[in-house]
């Protein structure tokens, strides 16, 4: 491993755990009575679920872009790993903030425009992944797809409620 790679995972990590912190912070309102109130659909899956995945996708994040971000410096495609750290930095952005909608906020339809708006981000990021290391694309899918499985989850959960 390159010090310049392990100075991009060290950033990569850094910036995924800070959404992961923000995020559960916000999270912690999973054990209030509004949210056990909140009808939910039968494909919601048990709620351990949620922490075992979001902390193989961090990682998968953190790993998948650094790998990204040192191929594009090592090629000299500045403008493109620029582009793709705002990407990701977006896609953080909205990756906390639906947690702040959702369970600080208790705004059940802008929750679930959040995790659209994530959704497409994370297809996005994989895209770009995918452009500069296929590997690395192919290995962001799984986060598009929780990503898009979440927005069909809070989707649902606003109609019900």
């Amino acid at each position: 491993m390159s010090s310049m790679f392990g100075r991009t995972l060290l950033g990569t990590t850094a910036a995924t755990a800070a959404t992961a912190v923000a995020g559960s912070i916000a999270s912690r309102d999973v054990d209030t009575r509004w949210y056990r109130r909140l009808r939910k659909p039968s494909f919601q899956p048990p709620s351990a679920v949620f922490p075992v995945v979001w902390t193989a996708l961090y990682a998968d994040i953190a790993v998948s872009s650094a790998v990204v971000i040192d191929e594009l410096e090592s090629e000299a495609r500045v403008d493109e790993a620029t582009y793709y750290r705002a990407a990701l930095a977006a896609n953080l952005v909205l990756n906390a903030s639906w947690s702040w909608v959702f369970f600080k906020a208790h705004r059940l339809v802008p929750a679930t425009v959040v995790a659209g708006a994530l959704a497409v981000s994370s297809a996005d990021l994989a895209r770009r992944a995918a452009l500069a290391k296929p590997a690395a694309g192919a290995a962001l899918g799984p986060y598009a797809v929780w990503c898009a499985f979440a927005t069909v989850l809070s989707g649902r959960i606003a109609r019900l409620n």
